[in-house]
């Protein structure tokens, strides 16, 4: 019995996906709810999972094409039915059949994706590499290795006749400037070019960074925060704190707190333009821009007015995890209200960040580092971290823009005014 693989819907402005990968090749069996293809939206990337055990006879649509929802995408062989059960007393019950062994069919190795594209950008047959993955599979290490024996043995190819062809007529100046060792070597050993598509996920990253800075009248303001008080209330209740919840208490649930404080302070920046309307939420949901392994994503903090310290730091913590699994909601990265990017995990200085529209500002945080500063007349060392509000200036004012990220950088630097539940 052959199952129908179709695209299943992923949202309501979601009409199509792009296959970013089957993580089973044809042929292979199957365990129900095993994962098969991964799929990417210009949200987020999901994986659909097998909807029975069996053995994945066909494949409709390979990697990089785009399906509708609803198409169908690929076959699944439904297994037999069930051993019997043990007959009467005295009689032997049917031995189970032996699970059927995962090789190649035909002969023909099982290509893995990573391996088409080598195979592809060095020209080289699927036929003309040894694969040694499990199963069968040809493993992009395999490809490599082959393209590296081949440089390592260039004698390998046959012999020319022992009688060498005449040369050929002299090129006029023109050819020969163009064959000159310098050009040549464009074409030498280890000068090899890799053309991989983008992702549809990256497309769409970059499709409304352009957007943004195409429709927004985008400005930044830039402020530096003393992030001595925040150091030191965080060595003081740090550990208490872990007992208590089971999470470290880190920055960003300080910073969350902060922006939902000052969103309330100057709400036009919790707004959004819609025509020639301004519309104001009077909710927060806060977007915390996370690195996955294929790109930027934003996932939000639904109420984020309503968590406590623990609750930012569990929901910030889960989502960057799933991101990088790829195990993200489509509703956990739409919406979103503000959003705040922090570069100093990768050791960002500073960064004009591009805001996420349709909102109308962004908050991006930098690295930590000591620097000297004056207090009360005396050059001090102090912990400092340089933050950025970019902002729509369609809506925002920089007289608000700067009130804004100034009350930021009050609240952090006083962090007691912020309530502590431990």
């Amino acid at each position: 019995m052959s199952i129908e693989l179709r695209i299943p819907a992923l949202g309501e402005s979601i009409t199509d996906v792009e296959i970013g990968g089957w993580l089973k090749g044809q042929g292979q069996p199957v365990r129900k709810d095993e994962p098969l293809v991964s799929l990417e939206s210009e949200k987020a990337t999901v994986e659909l999972p097998a909807p029975d055990s069996g053995t994945l006879s066909r494949i409709l649509k390979q990697k990089g094409e785009v399906a509708k929802v609803g198409e169908i995408i690929a076959y699944l062989d439904k297994d037999g039915p069930p051993e019997p059960a043990p007959g009467p007393a005295g009689g032997a019950p049917a031995a189970p059949a032996p699970a059927p062994e995962e090789r190649p069919r035909g002969g023909q190795p099982i290509v893995m994706p990573a391996a088409q594209h080598a195979l592809a950008a060095h020209g080289l047959r699927p036929q003309e590499v040894a694969p040694t993955g499990p199963g069968g599979r040809m493993l992009k290490e395999d490809v490599m290795r082959r393209v590296e024996q081949s440089r390592r043995q260039p004698d390998a190819a046959p012999k020319a006749p022992a009688e060498p062809p005449a040369p050929p007529p002299a090129a006029p100046m023109s050819q020969a400037v163009a064959l000159s060792p310098a050009l040549a070597g464009a074409a030498a050993p280890g000068r090899e070019e890799e053309t991989v598509p983008m992702s549809r996920l990256r497309r769409t990253v970059a499709e409304r960074l352009v957007e943004a800075q195409n429709t927004a009248a985008l400005l930044t303001t830039f402020n530096e925060i003393d992030m001595s008080g925040a150091l030191a209330l965080r060595k003081e209740y740090g550990d208490a704190f872990q007992r208590k919840y089971n999470v470290k208490l880190g920055f960003m649930s300080f910073f969350v707190k902060a922006c939902v404080d000052a969103l309330k302070q100057f709400p036009v920046l919790n707004a959004e333009v819609r025509g020639t309307n301004i519309v104001y939420h009077n909710y927060y949901d806060i977007g915390v821009a996370i690195g996955s392994g294929k790109g930027l994503v934003v996932p939000v903090l639904r109420n984020a007015e309503r968590l406590s310290f623990a609750e930012v730091e569990r929901a910030i913590g889960d989502l960057g995890r799933r991101a990088r699994e790829n195990k993200l909601k489509l509703d956990e990265l739409q919406g979103g209200t503000f959003t705040i990017s922090n570069g100093g995990v990768y050791g960002s200085m500073l960064s004009t960040p591009i805001i996420n529209p349709p909102q109308s500002g962004v908050l991006g945080m930098h690295a930590i580092q000591e620097r000297p500063v004056a207090r009360e007349g005396n050059v001090l060392i102090r912990p400092i971290m340089y933050v950025a509000l970019t902002y729509d200036h369609r809506i925002v004012d920089g007289r608000e823009a700067v009130s804004f990220l100034k009350h930021i950088r009050e609240v952090i630097e006083n962090p007691a005014r912020m309530l502590m539940e431990i």
